[in-house]
């Protein structure tokens, strides 16, 4: 038997026999369950024994007011929204509708598609406060690690436990902040070598002289410094699973080096001959496109085939939905638990600037800015003034684009810096960048400020 998608439930309230007939009739043709009453007594009854989504209702009744229902659904019904119709419209009338709870105000006479786009923007609010809800009550969605609950997150799910099952090397891909690092250990504690070692490296954070020695290890006298024979990250791993972070900075020789471990199944320390057998199954990510370095010659295509057995795309916060709500509510307990405090709330309109906001961080990102929230917020409820200013809106950004490419850009960077308190290192992973080109473009954007002073 098939399984069909739950329709919203929809009340239509009005006095007016015709009105109550095109409302119905349009919001059934758009796939909604439709329920009408031509007063307010008939619109209690009917909300007293049947679950609604929204209340659509006319603000001049005879006897009892569109005003005085909307307010008895605020102070009855907590998970259901309200929509003001009238064809006596003023902004008196807007401001109390809205004030005593109303989300929309439409005046009539309105268009087909004035009104369902009306009914989008309530529903889609109502969605995103019963989101809020739940998570408060309960962290939703934890998987393999991951506080997700999104259908895109599902297809990773599935993907991290067909890889887990076999041996084969697996390539992460997206964004910095997605979570490639726990996909990875999803993946080897998921697998037949969950009882041995998982050795995370990040290719790009150790210097290009000392990489080969830390993967491979070296052996006395192989270098300056080298007083000891030392085993590497390779040897750690044995039996178990090396993660390659960030594969991409790899430069050409330790690619050449890399991609004989995975045809050989064997390493040799820096200054041996003598190569060593490991059995260490090898995953590793990047935050770049690898097809688009190997077409510019700066990625091994042999390299490329034999890291890319088995791909998963670790997709952005931004295309996660809900998701996002879920993950402030966990990063909340998370971080309040730490300092002594109880979780903060978010307000209806907070969580709509986070579900709304474009994440280029990621879920890192979002971790920073919940700790700085829980840190500096003295309240219980955390609302729209509270979060950083990029979050908010603003009638400057509003205002028109004046701005040149390079103080756009600048601005970015100061903004992204303040979200990770100043540090350099995670301001440059977000931004997708090194840490030495962000340094240079901090130093450009000081250089044209001094410019712009003296010539001020």
């Amino acid at each position: 038997m098939p399984s069909w998608p739950k329709k919203e439930r929809i009340l239509v309230v009005d006095d007016s026999v015709t009105t109550l007939e095109v409302l119905q009739r349009n919001l059934t043709a758009a796939g909604y369950q439709v329920f009408t009453a031509p007063g307010v007594a008939e619109a209690i009854e009917i909300l007293d024994g049947t679950a609604l989504d929204l209340v659509i209702t006319d603000l001049k009744m005879p006897r009892v007011s569109g005003l005085d229902l909307v307010r008895h659904v605020r102070e009855n019904f907590r998970d259901t929204e309200v929509m003001m119709i009238t064809g006596y419209p003023s902004i008196e009338g807007a401001v109390n509708a809205v004030k005593t709870g109303a989300e929309e105000f439409l005046a009539k006479p309105f268009t087909d598609e004035e009104l369902l786009s009306g009914v989008r923007r309530v529903l889609e609010k109502l969605k995103v406060r019963k989101t809020g809800h739940v998570a408060q009550e309960r962290v939703v969605g934890v998987h393999k690690g991951f506080v997700a609950d999104s259908e895109v997150m599902h297809s990773v799910f599935v993907a991290i436990g067909k890889a887990a099952r076999t041996s084969a090397t697996v390539l992460i891909s997206g964004e910095s902040g997605t979570g490639k690092e726990l996909a990875a250990r999803a993946i080897h504690y998921g697998s037949a070598r969950s009882s041995a070692p998982f050795v995370p490296v990040n290719c790009g954070g150790i210097p290009e002289a000392l990489l080969e020695s830390e993967l491979f290890g070296h052996v006395k006298g192989a270098f300056t410094g080298a007083t000891e024979s030392r085993v590497g990250f390779f040897h750690a791993a044995d039996g178990g699973t090396i993660f390659l972070d960030e594969v991409s900075d790899m430069s050409p020789a330790m690619q050449v080096k890399l991609l004989r471990v995975l045809q050989d199944k064997e390493i040799c320390m820096v200054g041996s001959n003598r190569p060593r057998q490991v059995d260490t199954r090898i995953l590793a990510a990047t935050n770049k496109d690898l097809q688009s370095l190997v077409r510019k010659g700066l990625f091994r295509e042999d390299l490329f085939y034999r890291l890319n057995v088995i791909t998963i795309v670790m997709p952005p916060l931004r295309e996660r939905g809900d998701d996002i709500l879920l993950l402030a509510h966990h990063f909340a307990a998370k971080f309040a638990g730490g300092s002594g405090k109880s979780p903060p709330a978010f307000s209806d309109k907070a969580m709509q600037s986070l579900r709304s906001y474009n994440w280029p961080g990621n879920v890192r990102e979002l971790e920073n800015v919940i700790q700085r929230l829980v840190v500096m917020t003295d309240g219980d409820l955390i609302e729209t003034p509270d979060l950083p200013s990029l979050m908010r809106f603003s009638a400057l950004r509003r205002a028109g684009f004046t701005r040149t490419l390079a103080e756009v850009e600048a601005d970015y960077i100061s903004n992204v810096l303040a979200s990770v308190d100043g540090n350099k290192t995670r301001a440059a992973e977000i931004l997708g960048i090194g840490r030495k080109t962000l340094r240079q473009k901090l130093k450009n954007a000081e250089e044209s400020s001094s410019r712009d002073s003296t010539a001020g």
